[in-house]
């Protein structure tokens, strides 16, 4: 047999659990992607609105890890929703450098409008669940989250 014939990877490597994950994840985040569409809205713009009023001023670093993408992406997505003007920075109160995001009365509709649809999705996957096996699932993201984290 030569090395060519050898499978690069074991026979069961998309059973594993980390790829049901990312089938589940890309499953749900294609579902949002279409249902957002309409608003004028991707997952991003909503997750990045979904963490200003989470925390007001939200500055710096913290959009970048929250999207996990680059700095100048979540500055493109910024200059987006501002030109829209869903979102305004502001310059923060202490240090003049920074500049702290905050959701406009236009953001705070456009979020209700997301947060509905996204809240629909959410129904849709935990009716199919029911109730226990929603809490179960749940319990079980958390320690895989925690479990990796730990690693």
């Amino acid at each position: 047999m030569t090395a060519h014939d050898e499978d690069p990877v074991g026979h069961d490597a998309l059973d594993r659990v980390s790829w049901a994950l990312r089938r589940a994840e890309l499953a749900v985040q294609g579902l949002k992607e279409q249902r957002l569409r309409p608003l004028g809205m991707a997952a991003a713009h909503c997750t990045l609105l979904m963490s200003v009023p989470a925390e007001p001023g939200l500055a710096g670093a913290e959009p970048t890890r929250r999207l996990d993408v680059t700095p100048q992406a979540v500055a493109s997505l910024v200059a987006r929703l501002e030109g829209r003007g869903l979102l305004e920075r502001r310059e923060h109160p202490r240090h003049r450098h920074v500049q702290e995001l905050h959701l406009t009365d236009a953001g705070r509709e456009a979020l209700r409008a997301a947060d509905e649809v996204i809240a629909d999705i959410e129904r849709h996957i935990t009716d199919a669940l029911g109730g226990d096996e929603s809490t179960q699932l749940r319990t079980l993201l958390d320690r895989v989250t925690k479990t990796v984290r730990d690693a």
